[in-house]
C-alpha cells in the first residue's frame, strides 16, 4: 500500500477519535449543565431530605451531576423489583452528593442492580490454599468497576432518615469513591494538594482506636461495623459525616478536616 494512502488512514482514523472525543467531552458538559426539571426537583426533596440543606451553588452542581449519572448508569430491578423514576433519582442523588464539589467521577460503574429488600450474597475467604464460602444477608455491595448493588426498602429509609448516621447508599458509594485508586482499602485518590501522610496518619490512627474501642466493648460515634477494615472504616465515617458531621467533628476532628478536605465539603455549615 503507497505510503499516502497509509497516511491518509491513519489521519482520518485520528481526526475520527479526536471528534469522539469532543463530541463525548461536549455531551459530557452539556448534561453538567443543564438543571431537573421542577417534577425532578421534588421527587428529590422528598425522597432525599438532606439535599434541601445544600447551598444554591452546590444544588446547581448537584442536578447537572445526577443528569450525567442518570445518562451513565443503567438501574436494573432484581426479583421481580419494577425500578421507578424515584428510586432512579433517589439513588442518583445520594451517590452524587459525594462529589457534587470535587473533580471525582465514578467513572468505572455502569450499573446499579436494586433488590426490594435485603438480598443474600455468596462470599469467599481465601486461607492459603484454602477457599471457604459462606452466604451472608446483606443491605448493599461495591464491586470494583461495578456494580452497586442496593436493597431498595435500606437505600429509602437511608435517604430519609438523614441524621441517624446510617446511609446504605453512601457507604457503597463511598467505596466506589476508594476504588477509584485500584484498590478499596481506605485510601481513596486525594484531593489536589492533600497531603497523603497526613491522611494516613489521621485514618491509621483513628481507625486503631476505634479498633481498640469496639474490641473492648466501648461506645463508639462511629459504627462498629468500621472495625472490620480501614476500607469499612471509611466508608462508615463518609456516612457519619454527611449524616452526623457535627458528632463526626467532635469525636474525630482530623477525621472530619481530612473528609472536607476531600470532598471539598463542608457539611456543618448546612445548617
Amino acid at each position: 500500500m503507497p505510503f499516502v494512502i497509509i497516511l491518509l488512514l491513519v489521519v482520518l482514523a485520528a481526526g475520527a477519535y479526536g471528534y469522539r472525543r469532543w463530541s463525548k467531552a461536549r455531551a459530557r458538559a452539556a448534561l453538567l449543565a443543564s438543571p431537573l426539571t421542577e417534577a425532578e426537583r421534588e421527587i428529590i426533596a422528598q425522597e432525599v431530605p438532606i439535599t434541601r440543606r445544600l447551598p444554591g451553588k452546590l444544588r446547581a452542581q448537584l442536578e447537572g451531576r445526577i443528569n450525567l449519572f442518570l445518562d451513565q448508569i443503567e438501574f436494573i430491578g432484581c426479583n421481580g423489583l419494577d425500578v421507578t423514576e424515584a428510586m432512579r433519582l433517589s439513588i442518583a442523588a445520594q451517590a452524587c452528593l459525594l462529589i457534587v464539589n470535587s473533580g471525582t467521577w465514578y467513572r468505572n460503574l455502569r450499573t446499579i442492580l436494586i433488590y426490594p429488600g435485603a438480598f443474600k450474597s455468596r462470599q469467599q475467604k481465601h486461607n492459603g490454599y484454602v477457599v471457604t464460602e459462606h452466604e451472608t444477608v446483606r443491605t448493599g455491595e461495591s464491586w470494583a468497576r461495578g456494580p452497586v448493588i442496593l436493597s431498595w426498602q435500606h437505600s429509602e429509609q437511608g435517604a430519609l432518615d438523614d441524621s441517624d448516621g446510617h446511609n446504605v447508599v453512601l457507604h457503597e458509594f463511598a467505596h466506589q469513591v476508594d476504588d477509584l485508586s485500584g484498590r478499596a482499602d481506605g485510601a481513596p485518590v486525594l484531593a489536589k494538594g492533600q497531603s497523603f501522610a497526613e491522611y494516613a496518619r489521621v485514618f491509621v490512627g483513628a481507625y486503631e482506636r476505634h479498633l481498640h474501642a469496639v474490641q473492648h466493648g466501648h461506645h463508639t460515634v462511629i459504627d462498629p461495623y468500621g472495625a472490620e477494615g480501614q476500607e469499612e472504616f471509611f466508608a462508615v465515617a463518609v456516612e457519619l459525616f454527611f449524616e452526623r458531621p457535627s458528632a463526626l467533628k467532635s469525636d474525630e476532628p482530623e477525621v472530619y478536616e481530612q473528609l472536607a478536605e476531600l470532598f471539598r465539603l463542608d457539611p456543618i455549615s448546612w445548617g
